[in-house]
């Protein structure tokens, strides 16, 4: 077990080409995604066979608490490993604990990529300490628990078209016969994409992140990234970012115009997004989060309706698994972070009041 040398070039190459080329790899735990997150440390625990090469890795987001002489750790969608070899799966953990000792972590989490049903692995997190996750049902965790994933197994975009549902195809083809245009836009039309996003923040009741934060996002991930821009007679209308890494695709951020929602940009540019993933070879176009709870009465319904038409798969993950160190305090700040959510919520709101 060793820690990653973020000042080593060719050991950061290394565990980046790992992280990129294993299955359960994911680009929440590359070094790119690290310097997005400036209010983060960064570490990496790296674990490897008999011959040096790399069989395990966890990338580890360290934050201070303010005030209190403590830290929280985040793995974001890892570890990355054979998640069945406990072997690997312990020496990792050896690693993490060590940093928490080092940053005086009062918790650790993670929210790996692994189905709900995967009970070899929730045996092995519990073995190494792990608390397993409540049974919640909508966003409460920093990662969704639930989502949609289309696998595209090899098909064409004509081919994954004939598959979606047929008001799918249907509202596809309205917004190319109403003439939205969608083009795959830099840095310079982020404030477009902000503007889009805030008003759909206000409408659908979420705090969303600033402008610096997504050019920020653009600029680390690169090739990795593409903003696209729906417009109408030039005019922007909806857009998205999405993500390629590794054997996926995900569709991360998605904003819309109430003004414009008639001519259905949603659907065309979910189908670019997917059509680069079918250029890029991908086998996962992952829709992200949706709300466990698909009953017709809940109001994020319409959310699991719309990417349900994609006819991808509804998808629950393990969840999000903590290791704990200092319980008072766990206890004490988790009150402390729901209050603060509520809280930034509503100041989101008054700011924000009117630009719907």
């Amino acid at each position: 077990m060793e820690f990653l040398d973020l000042n080593n070039k060719s050991q950061v190459q290394e565990y980046e080409s790992f992280v990129k080329s294993c299955d359960k790899g994911h680009f929440t735990q590359s070094v790119m995604w690290a310097k997005i997150k400036t209010d983060w440390k960064f570490e990496a625990v790296i674990v490897r066979d008999d011959s040096g090469a790399i069989v395990g890795t966890v990338g580890v987001l360290v934050r201070h608490v303010p005030v209190f002489k403590a830290n929280m750790m985040y793995s974001p969608r890892g570890p990355v490993c054979d998640i069945h070899n406990m072997s690997v799966m312990k020496q990792l953990m050896d690693g993490v604990n060590a940093l928490a000792k080092k940053y005086h972590a009062y918790i650790f989490k993670i929210d790996p990529d692994i189905k709900s049903d995967d009970k070899e692995f929730l045996d092995i997190c519990r073995s190494l300490g792990f608390t397993l996750p409540s049974q919640s049902k909508n966003f409460e965790g920093i990662q969704p628990r639930y989502v949609f994933r289309l696998y595209l197994n090899g098909r064409n975009e004509e081919e994954l078209l004939a598959s979606f549902h047929q008001k799918t195809r249907y509202n596809i083809r309205v917004a190319i016969k109403k003439g939205v245009n969608v083009k795959i836009e830099d840095i310079s039309k982020v404030d477009d994409f902000y503007k889009i996003m805030l008003e759909t923040g206000v409408r659908d009741n979420f705090v969303i992140r600033n402008s610096a934060y997504f050019k920020r996002l653009l600029e680390a991930l690169g090739e990795h990234a593409r903003l696209y821009m729906a417009y109408l007679n030039d005019i922007p209308i909806a857009g998205t970012i999405a993500v390629s890494y590794g054997n996926k695709v995900w569709y991360l951020y998605g904003a819309s115009s109430d003004s414009y929602r008639n001519v259905m940009p949603n659907y065309l540019l979910q189908f670019e997004m997917i059509k680069w993933a079918v250029e890029q070879g991908a086998e996962i176009y992952d829709f992200r989060g949706v709300s466990g709870d698909i009953s017709e009465d809940n109001p994020l319904y319409g959310l699991y309706r719309f990417k349900k038409g994609f006819n991808g798969e509804f998808t629950e993950f393990v969840g999000e698994m903590s290791v704990i160190y200092r319980p008072c305090l766990n206890r004490f700040l988790k009150f402390a972070e729901k209050n603060y959510r509520h809280l930034n919520m509503l100041r989101f709101k008054l700011k924000n009041r009117g630009k719907k």
